[in-house]
């Protein structure tokens, strides 16, 4: 069921004009967008905490915690305990889907198209508010309405504090974390919001010149991976039933993967 991958150290890391991968210490997890997934996240918290180096360590969230997967309430609510109980240690990070659910909130006839299109309808269903059920609104827009006031009120007040207070990014040294690639033409204290939560179009085509490594979600890749100053972690939970992790520490980078499917 579960998986590691490729443990590096940081000489066999091809760097090229990079400086060299962080190798924080407590070690650092990254963990993938979740999308929903609760089966997958139980693995992935099993698996880290049971590492035969895990000791104190540091477990980063890039986002994207809700939407797709069936299981999102589920999902807000055991990370929103574990970050509560242990802010240094646990780290969730705004995602796009985060976003669009907070923007759904607050403006439904504006922001409701786009955040149902893409995933919001399975994340009202986890909170027992069914969008495919037969509506008595006479309005679209009115509909939309009946829908957000239904999930202010099933999601508990705290937790819609704590997503809108969620940061959109983390930095420990040369290591940046974010939801979505920033723009390696711009410091990282002066990116955009935009951009840290929807990425920049040159984000994976241009190198950084500060010696920076930004690891982020967003963006599917077949594996996660670390080159030419990224770390990508998402490999597509929700679609793939592959979550991906990537274990920084003294020793380099490993990659945790952990799936749905039958080993």
């Amino acid at each position: 069921m579960f998986g590691l991958r490729n443990l590096f150290s940081n000489r066999q890391i091809k760097t090229g004009p990079y400086a060299p991968l962080p190798c924080p210490v407590p070690p650092v997890c990254i963990i993938g967008d979740l999308h929903g997934r609760l089966d997958l996240l139980e693995q992935m918290l099993d698996k880290t905490s049971t590492r035969m180096d895990a000791g104190p360590h540091r477990l980063i969230f890039v986002g994207d915690m809700i939407d797709r997967g069936p299981q999102s309430a589920a999902i807000l609510r055991i990370l929103y305990d574990m970050n509560c109980a242990a802010p240094d240690r646990v780290i969730c990070l705004m995602g796009n889907h985060e976003r669009m659910m907070l923007d759904f909130l607050d403006d439904p006839v504006q922001h409701g198209p786009r955040w149902l299109a893409n995933g919001g309808n399975e994340t009202l269903a986890s909170f027992g508010v069914s969008p495919w059920a037969r509506s008595t609104a006479n309005s679209s827009e009115n509909r939309l309405k009946g829908l957000a006031a239904a999930l202010a009120t099933a999601l508990p007040e705290e937790i819609t504090h704590w997503l809108a207070s969620r940061p959109l990014l983390w930095s420990e040294g040369a290591l940046v974390v974010t939801h979505a690639g920033a723009d390696p033409a711009c410091p990282i204290t002066n990116q955009m919001d935009e951009t840290f939560l929807w990425g920049h179009s040159a984000f994976a085509r241009t190198p950084r010149s500060d010696g920076l490594w930004v690891a982020h979600g967003h963006t599917i890749q077949p594996t996660a991976k670390a080159e030419s100053g990224r770390v990508s972690v998402d490999t597509g939970a929700w679609r793939t039933g592959r979550l991906s992790a990537a274990w920084l520490n003294g020793d380099g980078v490993n990659f945790i993967e952990v799936t749905d499917r039958p080993a």
